[in-house]
């Protein structure tokens, strides 16, 4: 599901609603449900300096609806399977992203708007689903990289 919560950049929402069932799709678990909120940078802020502690907005942040423990039962050993169909798994949680920090991120890192929302979506998803680039020995960037030439991202 896409929400879209701020005024300041124009999006556009069936693709990225089509994308997101993508990404589902290719992790294996096109039956779970995740909800990614465009948020303005100033909600973004505020949320990014009570859930972790950092002042200033963000481009992405996730919210998981299991904790990783459980969220680790379910995934398959393979790196891309994602989770079991039937594994009981319907919601994921929450994506917030900030469109106007996007498009800052996007100029610097020389890709468009729209393949950089794509970017932060599947990262968020891939967060909701236990994976986190900052504990881990890459585990999540060479899943993210393999996902990207798949879904045809830079």
């Amino acid at each position: 599901m896409i929400l879209n919560r701020q005024k300041k950049v124009r999006l556009a929402e069936q693709s990225l609603a089509k994308f997101l069932g993508d990404i589902l799709q290719e992790l294996n678990i096109a039956e779970a449900e995740v909800s990614v909120g465009f948020v303005s940078d100033s909600e973004i802020a505020k949320w990014n300096q009570r859930f972790r502690g950092k002042k200033g907005p963000t481009d992405v942040l996730s919210f998981p609806a299991l904790s990783r423990r459980r969220v680790a039962r379910h995934r398959r050993a393979k790196p891309l399977a994602g989770m079991q169909r039937g594994s009981g798994v319907d919601f994921l949680g929450d994506v917030a992203i900030a469109p106007e920090t996007a498009r800052r991120y996007a100029k610097k890192n020389g890709r468009t708007l729209d393949d950089e929302l794509r970017v932060l979506m599947l990262h968020g998803v891939l967060h909701l689903m236990g994976y986190d680039h900052l504990t881990d020995t890459g585990q999540m960037d060479r899943i993210e990289q393999e996902l990207r030439r798949k879904l045809g991202i830079a």
